[in-house]
């Protein structure tokens, strides 16, 4: 614990000594609240807002590794290696401090959504963070994972690239899946993004939520095993 507080730390003081960063890190859900939302009419607020939430969960940390890319290439992070902090500790801090932003930038635009016609309870927002940052927890982990296998910026900007656009397709944040064809809705149920798509549409409107929630879990036991596992072997 005492490890993972100060690598969280660490990588969390550039933040707040540039907080600009977190505003600029809402200013794309916020175009799509303006000019995209209102498409959707008056009732479609509170389908859109928990889609978007979850869009940012995706962007936001899946380019994560990005941050480790120049520790890696000018030997920072192997200085880290060789003193006795825990290698997991290296993983967890980095990803706490993604999730925090994130939590951080989607209250702001569910705030900023209220303004457009979103309605939700104190404890459908808890509960509708929570699950965005189970989600974080778990697609920032595989970040960093890919990020320490490829190295590269390049490469992992287009890993990124083939890995993140289908699944954003596939989960139906910006439009229902079951307004296409057959096979493509169907396509879509072998994404786990798309059931924790629609918890966080249940939670906002009442409905069941358990498939997203255990789908969410297992992204996050995937992920982190995966990040710790490579944080590990690279480590070796």
């Amino acid at each position: 614990m005492r490890d993972t507080w100060l690598v969280f730390w660490r990588v969390m003081l550039p933040v707040l000594r540039n907080p600009v960063a977190v505003v600029f890190g809402i200013a794309q859900p916020l175009l799509y609240l303006g000019l995209f939302g209102p498409l959707l009419g008056d009732g479609g607020w509170q389908w859109f807002v928990p889609g978007l939430l979850v869009q940012m969960a995706l962007f936001g940390t899946a380019y994560a590794g990005f941050s480790l890319l120049p520790e890696v290439r000018t030997g920072v992070l192997e200085r880290l290696r060789v003193t006795p902090v825990s290698r997991i500790a290296l993983l967890v801090g980095r990803v706490g401090k993604d999730v925090v932003l994130l939590v951080v930038q989607s209250l702001l635009i569910v705030l900023a959504a209220t303004a457009f016609g979103f309605r939700a309870s104190a404890g459908d927002v808890l509960l509708g963070l929570g699950l965005v940052a189970l989600l974080g927890v778990a697609i920032g982990s595989a970040s960093y994972a890919v990020a320490l296998k490829v190295k590269l910026e390049y490469v992992f900007a287009s890993v990124l690239s083939a890995v993140i656009v289908p699944l954003m397709l596939l989960s139906g944040v910006l439009l229902p899946m079951s307004n296409g064809p057959r096979w493509l809705y169907w396509l879509s149920r072998l994404n786990p993004l798309a059931h924790v798509v629609d918890a966080e549409r249940s939670i906002f409107n009442s409905g069941p939520v358990l498939v997203g929630l255990v789908s969410a879990a297992v992204l996050v036991v995937v992920g982190v095993f995966a990040g710790v596992r490579t944080f590990n072997r690279e480590s070796a």
